[in-house]
């Protein structure tokens, strides 16, 4: 590989970015910058860049980040023209290429109808793991900034109860949100995450890790209240284990916190089954809520409280009286 020099790696991309609307011309003229800078020293015989099944041509990330650069203004300014040539690069199934097509989608305005169905594609497609940070970071850093609505939005779909196979997905992609967060959109945040760090399984753990630690960075007081709270409250033996496990890569304020309610290893009491008088039983065989005067009095209990902020407890929840 030759060393990197920049004026010269600066001219080839601005000429790359001269074929940004001829996808075919695109690809021929990307494929040689690639090449030019491979580094032979970690190519393999199969070419596979390590943990994934993409081929790849080690190009350093000062090439791709210059590259990036070139076409942020013309994606910017043609989103449909990025998402043609994004799908072009989708296709070469190299490392650098999906990339790129990751990139191309986070340049694209939140607004643009068919940039939510091709992220939704490709994550389920992907396998390596650089390629999926992309998708569900890069790819999403507009819609997460100058939208953010329409990003929890989109988060609660990920997050959803009945979509369990798509938490890992949306732990990571909302990750930037809760560092860049300002503590006018921290009770969402904690509001969409807590049902999910009470009923995840152990496959996610470090994924929760991730998440307490970056919670705790934003707003230590909140994060210890809601632990304490899971902890004391949770009727789910994971929501303790999985504590329990990550509780030593903590920060030492929090973990001297919690100590108490993880070494007691208890579980409250697994709830009687209350059974109702028949009179008073609806119609339809169902019970009514009975959570309603606990969720109030969470309210009152919390550390601090903003307008908007919502019940940490589950909706999809409901206990029954012991």
């Amino acid at each position: 590989m030759p060393a990197i020099d920049l004026a010269r790696l600066r001219k080839q991309s601005n000429r790359l970015a001269d074929f940004f609307f001829l996808p075919d011309e695109f690809m021929k003229h990307l494929r040689e910058i690639l090449e030019f800078y491979v580094n032979n020293t970690l190519r393999t015989k199969e070419n596979v860049a390590p943990g994934s099944v993409l081929t790849t041509y080690h190009t350093p990330p000062a090439v791709l980040t210059q590259i990036q650069n070139s076409l942020r203004e013309a994606a910017e300014k043609n989103p449909r023209f990025a998402l043609i040539l994004a799908d072009a690069l989708w296709e070469e199934s190299a490392l650098e290429t999906r990339l790129l097509a990751a990139y191309l989608l986070g340049r694209v305005p939140p607004e643009e109808e068919s940039m939510l169905p091709r992220l939704s594609a490709w994550t389920q497609q992907v396998r390596d793991p650089r390629v999926r940070s992309a998708l569900l970071t890069t790819s999403l850093d507009r819609m997460r900034m100058e939208t953010p609505r329409k990003f929890l939005d989109l988060m609660r779909e990920f997050l959803h109860p009945a979509r369990s196979k798509s938490w890992s997905d949306g732990l990571h992609a909302v990750l930037p949100m809760i560092s860049d967060a300002d503590h006018s959109k921290l009770p969402a945040l904690f509001d969409l995450l807590e049902p999910v760090l009470e009923e995840a399984p152990s496959t996610l753990q470090e994924d929760l890790r991730e998440i307490i630690l970056a919670l705790y960075r934003a707003s230590p007081r909140e994060t210890t209240f809601m632990l304490k709270q899971l902890l004391a409250e949770s009727q789910n033996p994971m929501t303790w284990i999985t504590i329990r496990r990550i509780s030593h890569t903590f920060p030492s304020g929090l973990q001297d916190e919690l100590r108490g309610l993880v070494k007691a290893g208890s579980q409250p009491a697994a709830p009687q089954e209350f059974i109702q008088p028949e009179g008073d039983r609806p119609a339809s065989g169902g019970f009514p809520s009975q959570t309603k005067a606990k969720k109030k009095q969470k309210e009152i209990n919390r550390p601090y409280h903003q307008e908007g902020r919502k019940s940490h407890s589950n909706p999809n929840k409901v206990k029954k009286k012991i």
